[in-house]
């Protein structure tokens, strides 16, 4: 698999995700991007949700899907970074198509009175991300510092899973803060970061040493 085919379908996914997020937000009158859930911006409910599910969030998903397990075969064989890559590919890509195909209930339904199937699906896919997705960038920093290779991508990972793991928890402990939209842009610009930083190793990386380019 060409790098440069890697690379962009990580750098497309992620730009379609942050953009969709914007345009979220400017439908809905007073859309707090501090205080609301992102996926309050494309509820059951909102004017452009559909089109932003099918149009941004599931193409979104496939991409990251597609960048998390052809990136591995990128990296050197270790079960850590397998485990990793596949943990990616499954709660960060694959999650953000299941979310687009069921979306939560009207305003998120914060309260869980009710809930649709739809919005039990979303909540636990969204759950299932927070938990599994910091856990496989940490395990392919410990898979990367093992091998001794790529040492910075190495540190950048195992630190950016624990600090979303730190936000996570905060976020966890009050759903229903002022704050809920911040502290999960927060976690989602952690991700996102990390597939960049990894889009960009490689695209530019050369020495067959330590990854395995074509």
């Amino acid at each position: 698999m060409s790098k440069n085919i890697i690379f962009w379908s990580g750098i497309v996914g992620v730009t379609l995700f942050v953009v969709a997020a914007i345009l979220g937000g400017l439908q809905i009158n007073d859309y707090s991007h501090i205080s609301q859930y992102i996926s309050e911006s494309y509820a059951i409910d909102t004017p452009y949700g559909k089109a932003l599910r099918f149009l941004a969030y599931f193409p979104c998903g496939l991409l990251l899907t597609f960048f998390a397990f052809s990136a591995l075969k990128k990296f050197p064989k270790s079960n850590l970074i397998k485990v990793g890559f596949w943990g990616i590919g499954i709660f960060y890509g694959l999650a953000t198509v299941i979310v687009s195909v069921f979306p939560c209930d009207s305003g998120c339904n914060k309260e869980f009175i009710d809930p649709s199937i739809s919005q039990i699906i979303h909540n636990l896919t969204g759950l299932l991300t927070y938990i599994f997705v910091p856990a496989s960038i940490i395990a392919i920093g410990l898979g990367l510092q093992k091998l001794k290779a790529h040492n910075s991508l190495a540190r950048f990972s195992v630190f950016f899973g624990l600090f979303c793991f730190i936000f996570i928890g905060i976020l966890l402990s009050n759903p229903n803060s002022n704050y809920t939209g911040l502290l999960q842009r927060i976690i989602e610009g952690s991700f996102i970061i990390w597939v960049i930083r990894c889009a960009f190793l490689i695209r530019g990386y050369q020495s067959k040493k330590l990854i395995t380019i074509d």
